[in-house]
């Protein structure tokens, strides 16, 4: 029987360990390069590989469509003076004689209505002129109607008329603005900016504003920034519009060798590859394989079909772009390739890292040899 010697027993061990931590894999961040384009459906796989360049960037960059259909674009501006159900006048009545008024007491010649409330039907009482049909009228057009009335009944009586603050004329306010409330649609506020402004503005950042609008069955979306670039979307308020104001809730997940993985909310309308990264810190350095950055997305069949000049896919198809920034172009593709909601992106780390931890492994590994060699041999 043959006996090793204590350096060949040392060796033996060592070899075993290292086997063992070969066969059991090191730590890391995620798939590498090579088990990504695993799943390639060229290799029976379930996911389209694609290499970015300038027709796959124009291909894919969709943005959100946010806007207002003709519907609420066509609506002319609400008249300021407009009286609606349910909106609060004040009527003040002078007559021409001092004796015996129809309304005041003798020799009180004024008389004050505060407070009429227009009914659900439009209509409002007057003592002596009855019901009388206000909604949809101006005030002086009310008065007309007023003075038509009483003038049967006491001569030349003066009328006038003043819309108050009413919920007939109203609109909500809500979300991320400075005062959440109702407010009246008044001549300064009859447009969305103005009510926006009214309510005290946005709270929250400008660039992830997004403002909806829902008025009976209908909504529309527009972003903030949109609506003070563009007149045309600063629509025209209807009583009962309901405005929100809320932040975009769109978000990517970072993954992989960057300098924090989590998942990230848009800071703006577009976010390019180059974008998200810089956002998470950047690129690892001891870790990140430039040639292997990725960005992993459900697709729907519409744009798959555009990027991979196909017309028979149907819908949603799973996507991996890839982005190599070590290439002559590889920065330009990232810079305008453009991240979606709900994208995750996936950076791989460098061969090289591999190599280390292996012989890290391997370091610690003898070590941990030499040192039982040691105690078992009392050394």
């Amino acid at each position: 029987m043959k006996v090793l010697t204590s350096r060949g027993a040392k060796a033996l061990c060592l070899v075993a360990l290292v086997a063992t931590t070969a066969a059991c894999g090191l730590p890391r961040s995620g798939p590498n390069k090579a088990e990504i384009f695993k799943g390639s459906v060229l290799k029976e796989g379930d996911a389209f590989i694609v290499t970015v360049n300038q027709r796959v960037t124009r291909a894919t960059a969709v943005i959100p469509a946010f806007g207002f259909t003709s519907g609420f674009l066509n609506a002319g501006v609400v008249g300021s003076d407009t009286i609606n159900p349910g909106d609060t006048l004040g009527l003040t009545i002078f007559e021409n004689v001092r004796d015996d008024p129809l309304l005041g007491n003798t020799g009180q010649r004024v008389s004050a209505l505060e407070e009429v409330q227009v009914d659900g039907q439009g209509y409002i009482f007057v003592p002596y002129a009855g019901r009388i049909k206000a909604a949809g009228q101006t005030p002086e057009g009310l008065r007309s109607a007023i003075t038509r009335k009483l003038d049967t009944q006491t001569p030349d009586p003066q009328v006038t008329v003043t819309r108050l603050a009413g919920d007939g004329s109203a609109v909500s306010v809500q979300g991320s603005v400075g005062a959440n409330g109702v407010y009246t649609i008044e001549r300064p506020t009859r447009t969305l900016s103005a009510m926006i402004a009214r309510a005290g503005g946005v709270s929250i950042e400008p660039e992830v504003a997004v403002i909806r609008v829902t008025r009976g069955n209908h909504t529309g979306k527009v972003w903030l920034q949109d609506l003070y670039s563009n007149p045309s979307l600063d629509i025209a308020l209807r009583p009962g519009d309901k405005i929100v104001v809320e932040r975009d809730t769109r978000a990517f997940v970072a993954l992989g060798a960057t300098g924090a993985q989590n998942r990230v909310p848009f800071a703006t309308q577009t976010l390019s590859a180059i974008e998200a990264i810089a956002i998470v810190g950047g690129l690892n350095t001891n870790l990140a394989d430039p040639t292997g950055v990725f960005v992993f997305r459900n697709e729907p069949a519409e744009i798959a079909n555009a990027v991979l000049g196909r017309k028979d896919l149907r819908g949603d198809q799973r996507m991996v772009y890839v982005l190599d920034l070590t290439q002559p172009t590889g920065m330009f593709e990232a810079r305008d390739f453009v991240v979606r909601d709900q994208d995750t992106v996936y950076v791989t780390e460098a061969p090289f890292v591999q190599w280390q931890k292996t012989l890290s492994a391997i370091t610690g590994t003898a070590g941990a040899a030499n040192s039982l060699s040691d105690v078992g041999t009392g050394g």
